[in-house]
């Protein structure tokens, strides 16, 4: 075992295979790496490690000690702590069970011990995180009385490995591995040693974390037209506009070509929704339909089994990414197309169509079918990205698969699933693996769960409103069949009302989420993540996964559609609620009944939170003027990124550190430095928070 950069270390055993995540990186480790600290020993002894031949492939063994907490293995929306779980490795985009199968699965787990494992394979690898006991250990429990059980949970549903044991992890057909250890010392500084190993975190545009809307899919120009004048009308922030499946000519396959019948004018369209200050994102997915421009060029790059009767590009193969990127390039990018929402390439076993191409497929890059499905979603990120790298300008796309060492590209997570608690647990687990989502507000069976969603929504990575079975604003009518008939609630209005002030409210907070952001491409640090992260040593945090740290001062904890109160657990230190300037105790569970449009929000003693004055929309020209709102009276400096907010200029340093300071005789102060010439921030008012202490 030796170390391949600073606080990463690799063991490795017998031949691997010509395709993993790390050997089909296409992103540099970050030279940020290098600033966090190293004990300069590996956290895992190689004596400790253990792999074996077996007929199915590989066997690993890897200590766990007793009291180890384990997370991670990518996008998991049925579970946060994985101790004494199996955990299988595999696209789904229909994850129904805990049985590991994501939209995003990564060989990749972190234990609270302060370290990280990945395990460098695109094969759906299996992990027993502490399952299993090794023959003959329990006989010093062989006397251990037991209750008789009187039902199944009683008899088995809660027996527990315990002690010291082994992650397992099976890995098939391979004849040898690399294993990357990640040094902590803490669970979050290992966590950010693999997102610089990955090569950082992604720097959004400012305009992507505004507010976006995805329009109608059976929309035609007229429909597009009336809606994004309705959104101006209404005064309703929105950002991105975005358009589904109906644009092509072809989809399911994909034509990647405008449909004239019902845009007949289309690139007159998109100038007219540039010059409404939108930005325009196009729907799609990567399998090419015979009548694609692309088609042809592609067939001798592509897998040999067609999906939805369109080709399976290899995007592996440098010829097919550079056709794919190009074609994007002319036809859409440089005609003001600022994003894709990239569908459709996550796989499923649970519908009646052909979704996807088999695991026994053969491509010519040579991956397989198994290796493509867990790695094609990268591969489709890393080319997109390539058009708007080109001409010097970010994206903020969506996609519906990722994998490992994905925390470098600009794309966010999201699912045709609608349920409310699990897509709160995503933004949960998603922090533990280099990886975002979106709560996507997609369905509503009330003006209430509306809210609620969308309360959620605009507290995560990309706050989205997908609409594509609603040709009406959906706070006009959420009920599907009425809305499309045009009736119209009769309290809608209170409804848009409520609507607009959460819009609102998340252009206020884009100068603290891009701050966020900023430190996680600089330091690695997940934007969104679940409160173990910071509180690795408190027991009460090992199991939340219900709430989340947004940035480094604000814990969120989204009412789940269907309550109307909820338990919060507060960790140690003071908080203040946000609403109400309540300052609480940590290390208690409060039981809380939030008003409708009131997300519950706790603000970190001693933190400075910028908020600013919400806009319609981010331009280049915007100038944000900022409250700054003084929790404490020992308020922390804090650092937001100022920049031109949509180039690639940041990477050259062509950036400002602007730092509030507080002070309680002296008052506020902002120190600017850095060679970024303009000021995007302007402060108005210090408002000092004053409350009496409640325990």
């Amino acid at each position: 075992m030796h170390q391949v950069v600073k606080g990463v270390w690799r063991y490795c055993h017998g031949e691997t295979e010509l395709h993993t995540p790390i050997k089909m990186r296409n992103k540099p480790i970050s030279e940020n790496i290098e600033n966090l600290a190293s004990a300069n020993q590996a956290p895992i002894n190689q004596a400790d490690i253990k792999v074996a031949q077996t007929s199915r492939g590989l066997k690993v063994e890897l200590p766990l000690q007793a009291d180890e907490q384990i997370y991670g293995f990518g996008l998991q929306l049925h579970r946060m702590n994985h101790t004494g779980r199996k955990k299988h490795i595999r696209v789904n985009s229909d994850p129904i069970a805990d049985t590991g199968d994501s939209h995003a699965p990564v060989p990749f787990y972190v234990s609270n011990a302060g370290y990280g494992v990945l395990v460098d394979t695109l094969r759906y690898c299996t992990f027993y995180t502490g399952t299993n006991l090794k023959k003959g250990e329990s006989e010093g429990r062989a006397n251990e009385v037991h209750k008789v059980g009187t039902s199944e949970i009683e008899l088995y549903g809660y027996e527990k490995t315990e002690g010291d044991r082994q992650v397992l992890v099976d890995i098939p057909a391979a004849k040898g591995i690399d294993i990357y250890i990640f040094e902590g010392p803490d669970l979050l500084s290992a966590v950010k040693r693999y997102n610089l190993f990955s090569g950082g975190g992604t720097l959004p545009p400012l305009w992507g974390l505004g507010m976006w809307y995805r329009a109608y899919s059976a929309a035609n120009s007229k429909d597009i037209k009336r809606l994004a004048e309705e959104l101006r009308q209404s005064e309703m922030p929105v950002d991105v506009f975005g358009f589904e499946p109906g644009w092509q000519t072809k989809a399911y396959s994909a034509s990647f070509v405008w449909d004239n019948n019902r845009y007949p004018n289309y690139q007159s369209m998109i100038d007219t929704l540039t010059k409404q200050h939108y930005k325009v994102n196009l729907w799609e997915h990567i399998f090419v339909h015979p009548t694609s421009p692309m088609y042809q060029g592609l067939k001798p790059f592509s897998g040999d089994f067609e999906v939805w009767q369109g080709l399976v590009p290899d995007l592996a193969v440098e010829e097919a990414k550079n056709q794919f990127a190009n074609y994007h390039l002319k036809t859409f990018v440089n005609k003001g197309i600022s994003g894709f929402k990239l569908d459709e390439c996550d796989s499923s076993d649970f519908v009646h169509s052909n979704w996807s191409f088999p695991d026994l497929s053969y491509f010519p890059s040579g991956l397989d079918g198994e290796q493509m499905h867990n790695q094609i979603g990268l591969l489709y990120q890393d080319t997109i990205e390539r058009p708007f790298e080109q001409i010097g300008k970010r994206t903020w796309s969506q996609v519906r698969a990722s994998g490992a060492l994905a925390s470098p590209y600009p794309f966010v997570l999201y699912s045709d699933l609608y349920n409310h608690r699990d897509f709160i647990r995503g933004v949960v687990n998603s922090g533990f693996s280099g990886l975002l989502w979106t709560p996507e507000v997609r369905d509503a069976s009330s003006p209430e769960d509306l809210i609620r969603r969308i309360e959620a929504v605009i507290l995560s990575p990309m706050a989205l409103l997908n609409c594509w079975r609603l040709p009406n604003l959906p706070w006009l009518q959420v009920d599907l069949e009425k809305n499309v008939n045009g009736e119209f609630d009769k309290g809608y209005e209170e409804t848009r009302a409520i609507c607009k002030h959460l819009f609102k409210f998340r252009m206020s907070l884009i100068p603290y989420l891009y701050a966020a952001f900023s430190s996680y491409y600089e330091e690695g640090t997940p934007p969104f993540r679940a409160l173990v992260m910071d509180y690795p040593d408190d027991p009460q945090t090992f199991t939340v996964d219900d709430q989340y740290m947004m940035g480094a001062n604000l814990l969120i904890a989204p009412l789940i559609s269907d309550q109307t109160k909820r338990e919060v657990y507060l960790p140690t230190g003071s908080w203040y609620d946000f609403w109400t300037n309540e300052l609480l105790e940590g290390n208690q569970t409060l039981t809380i009944k939030p008003k409708l449009g009131q997300p519950p929000i706790y603000v970190k003693e001693n933190t400075l939170l910028p908020l600013a004055k919400p806009v319609q929309y981010v331009t280049d020209q915007t100038v944000f003027e900022l409250v700054v709102n003084v929790y404490g009276a020992q308020a922390q400096p804090f650092s937001l990124h100022e920049d031109d907010g949509e180039s690639l200029a940041y990477k050259n340093k062509q950036s400002n550190q602007v730092i509030l300071h507080w002070n309680a005789n002296s008052g506020g102060q902002l120190e600017r430095a850095g060679q970024f010439e303009s000021e995007r921030y302007l402060v108005t008012k210090w408002r000092v928070v004053h409350t009496e202490k409640n325990t």
